[in-house]
């Protein structure tokens, strides 16, 4: 399930690529917000779909969606359904994850969940931008070239022909 050599060549690619650092932050992030939505089994789809509709990267978008893991999905699940009835002025209940993650199971709870995992989704989102962007640079600040040319990309704001 959590490989972690594939992960570090995941995130080798994702580093090594020839790209602006923020056109593969922003992908990154995309993914991010969507691995946080309750609609499991979507993600990759969604992440795809987003890549495509935004002009991200593939690559980037499709590893932020699988940030979240099965392992953590339940905790993030109860903490945002906790932040959305929160939120929402709805008594905050244990969200009852009893059985298979389905979303008969959870419909009920459909509003307190996108709501809460809306937001922590953003939040996350943002900060995996900002990391994302500096693992780039840094990362490229290793190889002359590299850096020489992502000097010149944020001179420039785009990318490099």
């Amino acid at each position: 399930m959590l490989n972690k050599e594939l992960w570090k060549k995941r995130i080798y690619s994702i580093l090594s690529l020839d790209n602006h650092p923020g056109h593969i932050a922003a992908g990154f992030a995309v993914g991010v917000f969507i691995s946080f939505t309750p609609f499991f089994g979507l993600h990759t789809a969604l992440a795809v779909a987003a890549a495509f509709l935004f002009r991200l990267n593939k690559l980037t978008c499709i590893t932020g969606a699988w940030v979240n893991t099965p392992i953590t999905m339940v905790p993030v699940l109860g903490v945002s359904y906790k932040l959305g009835a929160f939120l929402r002025g709805r008594p905050i209940k244990e969200l009852p994850v009893s059985g298979a993650l389905e979303w008969h199971n959870l419909e009920r709870y459909a509003k307190s969940l996108v709501l809460g995992s809306s937001i922590l989704g953003f939040v996350a989102a943002v900060v995996a931008y900002f990391l994302c962007y500096y693992l780039v640079l840094r990362f490229r600040a290793k190889d002359a070239t590299q850096a020489e040319q992502a000097e010149e990309m944020d001179k420039v704001g785009e990318e490099l022909e």
